[in-house]
């Protein structure tokens, strides 16, 4: 059976009420959570973004749920402050905590100043950074001098069992190209036929772990409220790479999809009222080989989704 958790986004929720959230997403019984890593939200109507590592530690300390992170490293986190930050969250909670990387967005790394790199240098930085992280978590001491520069790094505390580096990609070249590192891979909700592909590429490029999907959706009592919600909290997040990599505020995400209609939001977000539909797909995703299926309500409000799911759709999992 697919293990289902709830996804913490701190885009669009204060840590304080984002951390109320959490515990009472495992009182209603999920099993799992995780946790966006941005310092920028997608738009000014989302209106959040704290710190995710602070927040971790007190998730952490108030459930007994597994956890996990997305994370960029390469600009504007160090590739060695991850290794540390992984360390110590794995040496605090044992065998609780895993960190899927990726190349990251410019609306959070054009912070530093510094340049953001095409593609191409983005990816080459990242497999610099996985080697390096999975070096110090290892208990090596590291020095490196390529896209990111290491000199004599060491991790003095670090956990018995390295926390698992997870893979994060969207595309079937992305996730053939993760099955040559990670240890697990993990993708957001697209067609079932897009799912089927990009699970495939990293299973037949010899990717081991587990697959993992974060899921988009918006629930309400009707299907207008659902839909309102959506649009309102999620249009901005509509636009397929390289845009959605490459624009680096949340005025210019506001900016570019002023004329999103409801119905493109509904291509990227399950939107209903019917928890049974909600149950159904959330099957078809299980039945697709994702053993890890986490649940993003896009709305701000979490309290009355984490309810419905937790007492209507979560029994209906098979």
């Amino acid at each position: 059976m697919a293990t289902y958790g709830f996804h913490s986004s701190h885009e669009q929720i204060h840590p304080a009420e984002l951390l109320k959230a959490v515990v009472q997403a495992e009182q209603a019984g999920f099993t799992a959570a995780m946790s966006s890593d941005h310092f920028s939200p997608w738009s000014a109507r989302q209106g959040q973004s704290a710190f995710a590592w602070s927040w971790l530690g007190a998730a952490m300390q108030a459930t007994k749920l597994p956890f996990g992170v997305v994370n960029a490293p390469g600009q504007r986190y160090h590739p060695a402050i991850i290794a540390q930050a992984i360390g110590t969250l794995g040496a605090m909670f044992p065998d609780r905590f895993w960190a899927a990387l990726g190349t990251g967005e410019a609306s959070n790394e054009h912070i530093t100043g510094d340049r953001w790199p095409r593609k191409a240098v983005r990816t080459a930085r990242l497999r610099e950074c996985v080697d390096i992280i999975r070096a110090l978590l290892a208990g090596e001491e590291v020095s490196h001098d390529g896209l990111v520069t290491v000199d004599r790094a060491r991790l003095w505390t670090r956990p018995q069992t390295p926390p698992k580096l997870i893979g994060a990609a969207v595309s079937v070249e992305t996730a053939r190209w993760c099955a040559e590192w990670a240890d697990g891979l993990i993708t957001v909700n697209a067609p079932v036929e897009t799912l089927r592909e990009v699970s495939a590429a990293y299973r037949d490029a010899g990717g081991r772990g587990r697959l993992a999907l974060q899921v988009h959706l918006s629930w309400a009592e009707d299907d207008d409220t659902a839909t309102a919600i959506a649009h309102e909290q999620w249009r901005s997040n509509v636009f397929r790479p390289p845009v959605c990599w490459d624009l680096d505020t949340a005025e210019l995400f506001d900016v570019v999809s002023e004329n999103v209609q409801p119905s493109a939001v509904t291509e990227v977000v399950n939107v209903s009222s019917d928890l049974g539909w909600h149950a159904a797909r959330l099957n078809e995703y299980a039945e697709l080989g994702f053993e890890e299926i986490y649940l993003h309500h896009v709305g701000q409000e979490q309290s009355a989704f984490l309810d419905a799911f937790g007492a209507k759709v979560l029994p209906q999992l098979r």
